[in-house]
Formats: structure tokens, sequence, C-alpha cells
């Protein structure tokens, strides 16, 4: 194993009451040959692999180690302000729309920066991990963005979080090429100029990086935060060739809970782009709304990030997981219905996309909709048919709530997403201007679980068990996006599959069939979903059971089955 010390120098803090200004992006000024040696700061803890050391670089390793030494303290900080948020939902205070904010959502004057260039029409977003593979074929679709996802979709291995930097690296300098092992080779068909553009989405807050060890002024040896690592080296390496390439840094942020959490952000970007030479607002984010807290605070998430932001997105996924996990343990009206019965038309969900839509339009930013999860099967017609059939439904509806764009998962499913925001939009390149002046979501709505109705059934019972399993299984491998029966799974629906599991084991549920969910009857089904699985030579069926029954079965529920599984196993 290798150990690598680099030092990087004190920095003087910035006015945290300045609000940034809006400048016209420029050239930016080379990040390197800034970054001095003073004293140690940053140890890398695993192998070095091939052309790791051109991401790992001295001078990217400092600015790693500034953007800790300045920020890590007040991520440590809303991490714990989440857990109090947590416990009084458990006590019974639902979110509300704060008060104390009252005065920037009544504020009609401000707008975000929105879209950068490159970023005017995000019709249809292709979603994926960033191995060479997947980068190719996202770079290689009609889609307008590529989301390079380095979070949900991505097992953050070392080899994955390290080697998805050099995919994004090569890609952007036109040299990014692949070989399966059985020999078909992948290259980008065109000048990187007509790929879709590349948004980037890092790892949320509450994820670490144990490969790279943060010493902190104090002497203590911390790890690293994924967000602050993912967005660090990939800014670091690739802003100047971005905006060569007439585009920009722009970012997905995941699973923010707070406008406090989105202000972080926003001094994070203030002070790279100043650290880095950068024009204040040449980087742009997109925000996912995808947890219940932070769909109170949409508003004072863009002002937060105005001066930096293009839009929201609704993670529908998520969302679903942390409408579980926030009133799992509040009783039985909190509990949801089996997953395939949770549609966006639920009225809870519909008053979520709805709200959205108007937040962001009454601001000038981008609404872009969430990702349907069927998926074709280029060997079966009939399932192909169906997942044609399930996204150009799913679309229509957001094309006709005012969405500017959405996502799918594969690129087989672009043409029909793309027809149905075509039908609407025409010649446009989005429907910012479409204010939605008739929608009026009120707390209640928002959380109006009840009026999701549906059944639990003995088949969702099975569906939530088995896939969990199996996403586990394939995760543990370092595969963060899996085909599972006809349906793209990532990280966020393990969660929700998971999470019901608890939740109906707790509330003592009784199916539709009249059985009760306890212990003796999941793990009965736990056997039964195992038996049906074909193993195989390294498979990690053993290693998934494990963490299952750790995150479904325990008294205790963890925050997210990411956190230990990866502190154990990868």
């Amino acid at each position: 194993m290798n150990t690598l010390i680099i030092d990087t120098p004190p920095t003087a803090r910035r006015d945290e009451s300045q609000a940034p200004s809006r400048r016209t992006p420029a050239e930016p000024k080379p990040a390197t040959g800034s970054f001095q040696a003073v004293e140690p700061r940053i140890e890398i803890t695993a192998p070095q692999g091939e052309r790791y050391d051109e991401i790992l670089t001295p001078e990217a390793l400092a600015f790693l180690a500034e953007l800790h030494d300045r920020f890590a303290g007040t991520r440590h900080d809303l991490l714990a302000a989440r857990l109090k948020t947590r416990v009084h939902a458990a006590n019974g205070r639902d979110p509300k729309f704060l008060p104390e904010t009252a005065h920037i959502r009544e504020d009609a004057s401000w707008r975000v920066a929105g879209a950068g260039p490159g970023l005017e029409d995000r019709r249809v977003e292709i979603t994926g991990p960033t191995d060479r593979k997947m980068a190719i074929n996202a770079l290689n679709s009609s889609a307008k963005v590529w989301l390079a996802d380095q979070e949900d979709a991505t097992s953050p291995t070392w080899r994955n979080v390290i080697e998805g930097q050099l995919s994004l690296f090569d890609a952007l300098r036109g040299t990014l090429e692949y070989t399966s092992p059985e020999g078909k080779e992948y290259r980008l068909d065109r000048d990187i100029r007509e790929t879709p553009t590349i948004v980037f989405r890092p790892r949320g807050w509450h994820l670490t990086e144990k490969h790279l060890r943060f010493h902190d002024r104090a002497g203590r040896a911390l790890h690293a935060s994924g967000s602050l690592v993912d967005f660090g080296l990939y800014l670091f390496h690739n802003a100047a060739k971005l905006i060569e390439l007439g585009r920009g840094p722009y970012f997905y942020l995941p699973k923010l809970e707070s406008h406090l959490e989105a202000r972080l952000w926003n001094d994070i970007f203030v002070f790279a782009q100043e650290r880095l030479g950068l024009p204040q607002g040449t980087v742009r984010a997109t925000v996912l709304i995808e947890t219940i807290q932070a769909a109170f605070e949409m508003d004072e998430i863009l002002y937060e990030l105005r001066d930096h932001c293009a839009g929201l997105n609704a993670g529908r996924w998520d969302y679903i997981f942390s409408i579980v996990k926030t009133f799992r343990s509040r009783g039985r009206r909190w509990v949801l219905p089996d997953r395939k019965q949770i549609s966006m038309t639920v009225p809870f969900m519909r008053s979520y996309t709805e709200l959205l839509v108007q937040t962001c339009h009454k601001r000038g930013a981008h609404a872009i909709g969430g990702m349907s999860a069927f998926i074709p099967n280029r060997r079966n017609p009939e399932v192909t048919e169906r997942a044609f059939a399930q996204v150009a439904s799913d679309k229509r509806r957001e094309a006709g709530d005012g969405f500017d764009g959405t996502w799918v998962a594969h690129p087989d499913l672009i043409p029909t997403a793309r027809a149905e925001f075509d039908a609407v939009l025409g010649e446009r390149p989005n429907q910012v201007e479409r204010l939605r002046d008739d929608v009026e979501v009120t707390a209640a709505q928002l959380l109006d679980i009840e009026s999701a109705g549906g059944q639990v059934t003995e088949a969702g019972v099975r569906d939530n068990i088995s896939i969990a399993i199996r996403y586990v299984e394939s995760w543990l491998r370092g595969v963060g996006a899996a085909a599972i029966d006809d349906l793209m799974e990532d990280a966020a629906t393990a969660e929700i599959s998971r999470s019901q599991i608890w939740q109906w084991l707790n509330e003592n549920t009784v199916t539709a069939e009249g059985t009760r969910i306890d212990q003796t009857s999941i793990v009965r089904l736990m056997a039964e979903a195992v038996a049906g699985l074909p193993r195989f030579e390294g498979d990690r069926f053993d290693d998934a059971i494990s963490v299952f029954r750790s995150v479904a079965l325990e008294p205790e529920f963890p925050t997210f089955l990411t956190v230990a599984a990866y502190a154990r196993f990868l």
C-alpha cells in the first residue's frame, strides 16, 4: 500500500457575509503552480493504479486539502443538524415552510443565474456511471446532457472513484477509449464539442472517502469528504478545458436537506473559483430535490445558490426513500404501499413535482424531471414495448406539467422521451417562461402520505427483499447501476426496498393476503429469494445478506445503507 504526503499552504478565510458577484466568464488562469508545500495535510492510503498519478497530483491534492481546511468543519456541523431534524420528526414535529425565510419566498424580484453555455436545452438527459464503457455510450448518445454520476449509480470503490475521474479527463480531451474483455472496441464517434453536455454528480455530504486521509490543523487524521474529493478533482483538472470547449464546470448536487447545505456548496464554489482563477459564476449547479426536508426549502435553496444555479431536479426515488426514512416510526398512517404502487400521479408526489416546477420557473431556473425505472430489453420485444409505453406516459406528463427536461437511463429510451418534450417545446429550448400560477401547494398536501392509497402485498415484500439483496451484491462488486427484472436499480431504489421492509416489520403490517410481516416471515422470504439466485465465482451474496440484515432487520435504522457497507466492505 502506498502512502503519499501532500502539503498545502494556509489560506485566509473569506468574508462569509459578502454575496458572490456576477461576472462574465472568461478564460481561467492556470490552476497549477500556485499550491506551495508548507505542512503535511493529505495521505493516500490505497494502492496507486495505472495513471492514478495524473489525477492525484500534488497540486490537485493540495487543492483538496484547502477545501477540507475551510469546509470540512461546516460539513460536520450540518450532518449533526440532520440528526437533530430526524429526532424532531420522529417525535412528531413535521417539516414546514420556514417562517424565518418567508421574506425570501415572498420577494418576487430575485432570479438565479440560469443555464450556462451548453445547458440551455436539457430536454433529455441520460444518466449513468463514469466507467469508460458507460461514459462512451452516454457521450455517443443523442441526449442533450449526460449526468456523469459518481453517486447513486456508482459503487464508490477506490478504482471507480479515480478511474471515473480519468474517464472524464480523457473524454474532454477526445482520447477516451475502451476495449472489452471480449475484444469489442469503444470510442467517441464525434468531436467532444458535439457530445452531450456533461453535468457531474459528486457524492452526497454523508459519504466519506476513506482512501484519502485529511490531517486537520489540530493534528487529527480524518477520512476525506466524498463530496469535496469528487468535486475538487473534477473542477481542478477540467474547468479550463470545459471553458475552452464552450461549456463549463457543471454539477448536480445530491441529497441536500436544507438551504444551509446549499449555502455551504455556494461558499465552496466561490472559494474554488477564486482559488483557481475562475470568474465567479463560472460554476453552475442543479440541485436534486430528493428529501422531504428540501421540498419545503426549494426557494431558499435556489436563493443561496442563485449566482451559480441552473435549476432543480425531481429526484423521485430518493424522495420516496426520504419519506419512509423520515416518518418510519410515526405510526400506520405513514406506511406506504408497495413501491410499484407509488406512482408520480399519487397526490403527495404530484404536489411535490408541481411545486418544484412553479418554484423553478418563478426564479428563471430549469425544472428537470425524474427517471422512470423501466428499461428496454433488446432480447425481449414485449418488455421493450412495455418500457417504451411507460416512459412515454411518464415523460408526456412531465412535459405537460411544465418540466424543461427529463432523465432516461438507457440510450434506446432517448427518442421516446424526446418525442414527448418535442411535442410541447417545439423549437424552444425550454419552457421556463411557463410560470404555473395555477399551482398552490400547501404543507398538508406535501405531507398527505395517506393519499397514496394502495396495499402492502406479499409480492411487494418479496420484490423488496430480492431487489435489495441483488442490488447490494452488485454494488459490493463495484457495479452501482444494475438492471434487475427489467428495471434500472441504483442505491436510491435499494434504499426504498430495505427501508420499506424495516417500516413494515416495525409497524406489524399485515399484507393484503392476511400475512403479518414479522422477523420469521422476512427470514423465510429471504431464504427463498436467495435460493432462487444463480451463484457464481466471486459473487457477494453472503455479504449482501449480511448488509441487508443490518439495515432492514435490526432495531436501529441506519440512515443510509451505503455508509456502513462502504466502511466495512469497500
